[in-house]
Formats: C-alpha cells, structure tokens, sequence
C-alpha cells in the first residue's frame, strides 16, 4: 500500500537547536572556537548613550562572516538564507523564532564601522593560525588581481580642467554657500606630459581601424582615467587585462604565508596604479602583522609586475630577498660596453672610457645616471658612424638603481629562483581563485576604496577561518642535522628497545 505523509503543522513547546545541530557541524565548530567578544570594546567608543539599541556589533559580523561564508553578497538574500537554516541560526545566537536584524541595517552598519575595526577582526584570524602553527612567516607569496566596481561603463563623464572657467565659476558658488558643501570631483590633475601621452595614444587608435586587445568598442577605446570618471563612484578606476573589456575596477593586493596557504595581508587600491608602486606599503604592512605575533619575513616572493629598482633597493634594506623577476624591458648589459663597477664607468669596443657625468630624472621622476664619452675621443673614431651617428659623443643612460637589478637578475635565475616562482604560482594565485569563486570577492557592491577594502578583509577572515577549522594542529619538525647527539643517542636508543621487545624481532639461537 502507498504511504502517504500528512502534516499539520504543530507548536512545539520544548525546542533547542543546540539539540537539533551536530556536534560536527561548521557553524558549531565555528562557534566554539571564535571568541567575538573583543568586538564590544573595539567598537564602544562608535555609539552614544542615548538612543534604540544598534544591532548586537557581534551579531553583524557574524552576518557579514556568514556571507562571505556562504558566497552571497546581497544583504537581502543573506537575511533569507539565514532565517532558513537552523545551524546559523545557532551560530548568530538566534531561535527559529526570532526574527533576525534588517537588511538596510546591516548596510548602514558596514557603513559605520570604520576599517580599522574589520582589520581588527582579521588580525585576530591571523593570530588564531599563529597559535595553530599553521604560519611560518618567513616566506610571503604577493600578488594582486582586479576585481569589479559597482559602476558602469556607461555613466562616465568628462573631466574638468583644474584651471578653467566653469571651475573658476564652481569654485566663487563655493565659496558663497555655506562650509557643508563639498568641492566638485571630476577634476584633471595629472600633469601636462601624460595628458599628451594618452592623446597620442588615442590618436593613434583614432588611425588605426584594428582594435587593441580587450577594448575592442570604440568608446572603451578612447577613455583614460586621466581624462574621464564615474560620478556614481569616484574611486573606481578604468583598467583593462588582455583579451577582457574595460571596466571599473578596485586593485586588489594580497599576501600569502608558504606555509599552509593563509593571507597574511589584504588591502584594497586603486585599479590606475602600477603593482610596484604598491609593494613598499605592502611589504611593511606584512611585515608589522608578523612582528606581533613574533614572526620575521626574510623572503618575498612576487612576479613581474612589482619589479622596480626602488622596490629592490627597499627590500634589501629591510633583510628581505626579493625573488622578483625583472622586466623584460631591462638589459642587464650593454651589448659592445664593458661596465667596471670599482670606478663605475663604461668602456667602449675601441677601448674609450665613458664617465659617470650626471644623475638625471625621467618624466616619471625616476633617477638615471647618464655616461659619455668625450667629444674628443668620438669624432676621431672610425665607429662614429655606427656607434653615436646623430650627437658628438656616445651617451649611456642606466637606472640608478641597476647594482639592485643585477642582484635581482642573478636570483631570478638561479635554481632556488625557478623553484620560488613555482611556490608563488601555486601559493597566491589558487587563493585569488577561491576567493573569487566561493568567498563573495567577485564584486564589490559597495561604494568608495574604504568599502572595497572592508569587504576584501571580510573575504580574507572567512578564507582563513575556513581553513583554520579543516586544519589540525602541526607539529614541530626538528631537522636530524640541526638536532644535539644527546638527542639522537636517545631516539637511538629507543628505537631499540623498541626492537627489542617486539615479537617480530626474535632472538638468534646459535644451534639454528
């Protein structure tokens, strides 16, 4: 006979979900071993004392760790999916019949909480994998990926000249109104030399009818962040990958210890800038985060894009070897010039010296160090037409920071080099996948460089505390060459006794 179920539904008057989630759930394993508390004191001095209650500062991080958690991003949706499952519930402290905090409440709750309170929490993660040996510190993975803004392509607008007469107009209505109103955004600031860069570029694109890889749509083609901006976000930037559209984006940089795969450090940037100018800020945030829980990082591992003769120089500085490969536009030598680094002078195949003359600066403002030879020597020289065809003398322009470069050089290609750039790829770039994918860092939904940098920190806690719960305690490893021969005697001489007791090892008798 076909069974059939008939519900009705009943009110219960006994009910606990601490009797209803396992004992191995994640969300009671979770509960148990994260301590909020802390949360209270650090965010005390946000309220006053009059007024409704906020919502529990414990509770909304909960939330905020849950989404992430669970890879929903939408308030909206993270309040449904909680209210249905009874393991969160248990984990937020709510019963099945308690309804849980507003959608717009947790919204203007991250917009309150400042980013030090989310880097708090995240510090607090870190230290908990610490204590779990989980991180060595001495060698740190770094690298950085693009992850998309909430703003349009659609909706840019021309920037302003800073001297012009509708600004000089903009600026006298400022004046006149009361000291509440903010100045305009959307002004040109860059400098005369890359506006004249990007026009040339533009104009060339205007020319050539074959569209540049990942920008393939005319409008896409002739914007630039120099010129152009997005009203409904400022602070999301134009930037382009090959083979992918122009979108806005926020830069997103991140550090990973070797070890066992845990970020170290997260932080959010802006999408027009260069990875090597951010990686002296990075590496002394890392290095700030290790120092406190007693850790030292001696090595660095990153890839191309941070390469810069100034980043090599700091590094060095600070007792840390940058594995980092150098671009491809640097030469290690001069092809034809000898380089002697005891006088620091060149010499040519003819045997003439060129001189270190002056220290220069490029349109960037970085240094070079020019070298040349004298007047005198080139123009009786039978090379001249070939060597230096269109000035008096040879001149060679060098990075002043090219003894930096050639030690880097010599690492990259060495064997432990080849072997640190496998580390890297298999350390950082599987954790930008995952959080991507599974860890709500697809997108920012949010406003504002400040807002993508608590949700990158909220991605990375979720990371790590994931990871924290799947892993057991390591142990020590004590290398046998490093260890004292008192040590090894006993290991020795427990090994047989050992042998000696089991029955698998009998005793030889002499008649057999």
């Amino acid at each position: 006979m076909q069974g059939r179920k008939n519900y009705t539904e009943k009110l219960f008057t006994s009910f606990q979900l601490s009797d209803r989630v396992p004992k191995d759930n994640f969300y009671r394993r979770l509960r148990e071993s994260l301590d909020l508390n802390s949360i209270y004191k650090d965010t005390s001095e946000l309220y006053g004392s009059t007024g409704n209650p906020s919502i529990d500062p414990v509770v909304f991080f909960k939330l905020m760790l849950t989404g992430y958690l669970e890879n929903i991003t939408s308030d909206r949706k993270l309040v449904e999916h909680c209210s249905m499952r009874m393991d969160i519930l248990y984990f937020l402290g709510y019963d099945i019949d308690e309804p849980l905090p507003w959608h717009s409440t947790i919204s203007r709750t991250r917009q309150l909480y400042p980013a030090e309170v989310f880097e708090m929490l995240f510090n607090k993660v870190f230290t908990m994998c610490v204590q779990k040996r989980m991180v060595s510190g001495h060698t740190q993975a770094v690298d950085s990926a693009p992850v998309k803004a909430n703003a349009s392509m659609e909706s840019i607008k021309l920037k302003k000249p800073f001297q012009s007469i509708e600004r000089h107009f903009e600026i006298v209505d400022i004046e006149n109104q009361p000291p509440a109103l903010t100045p305009p955004t959307g002004l040109i600031t860059a400098p005369q030399h890359q506006l004249s860069r990007v026009k040339k570029h533009q104009d060339k694109l205007r020319d050539n009818p074959v569209a540049s890889v990942g920008a393939s749509h005319e409008k896409a083609q002739l914007v630039s962040n120099k010129t152009h901006y997005n009203p409904h976000d400022p602070d999301a930037r134009i930037s382009v990958k090959p083979g992918k559209a122009r979108k806005f984006n926020y830069h997103c940089s991140m550090a990973v210890d070797t070890a066992a795969g845990v970020i170290s450090h997260i932080q959010a940037d802006f999408a027009d800038g260069r990875d090597s100018q951010y990686l002296p800020g990075l590496a002394s945030s890392i290095q700030d985060r290790l120092t406190k829980d007693e850790l030292i990082m001696t090595d660095l591992v990153a890839d191309a894009g941070y390469s810069n003769g100034y980043n090599y120089q700091f590094l060095e500085k600070q007792n840390i070897s940058a594995w980092i490969p150098v671009f491809g536009m640097y030469k290690p030598e001069v092809e034809g010039f000898l380089y002697d680094n005891e006088i620091d002078q060149f010499s040519c195949p003819m045997g003439k010296l060129l001189s270190f003359k002056a220290l220069e600066y490029n349109a960037d403002g970085k240094p070079m160090k020019a070298y040349w030879a004298s007047r005198k020597d080139c123009m009786s020289c039978i090379l001249k037409a070939t060597c230096a065809p269109n000035t008096g003398c040879k001149r060679i322009v060098r990075t002043a920071f090219d003894p930096e470069y050639q030690r880097a050089y010599i690492r990259q290609h060495s064997r432990r080099g080849k072997r640190m750039k496998r580390v890297r790829q298999s350390t950082v770039e599987p954790v930008f996948g995952s959080l991507v994918q599974y860890y709500g860092l697809n997108k920012i939904n949010v406003l504002g460089k400040e807002g993508a940098h608590k949700n990158m920190l909220m991605a990375a806690i979720a990371f790590n505390i994931k990871k924290y719960l799947k892993t057991t305690k390591r142990k020590v490893v004590i290398n046998a060459a490093m260890e004292p021969s008192c040590t090894k005697i006993n290991k020795y001489a427990r090994l047989a006794t050992f042998l000696a007791s089991s029955s698998l090892f009998l005793p030889v008798n002499a008649n057999t």
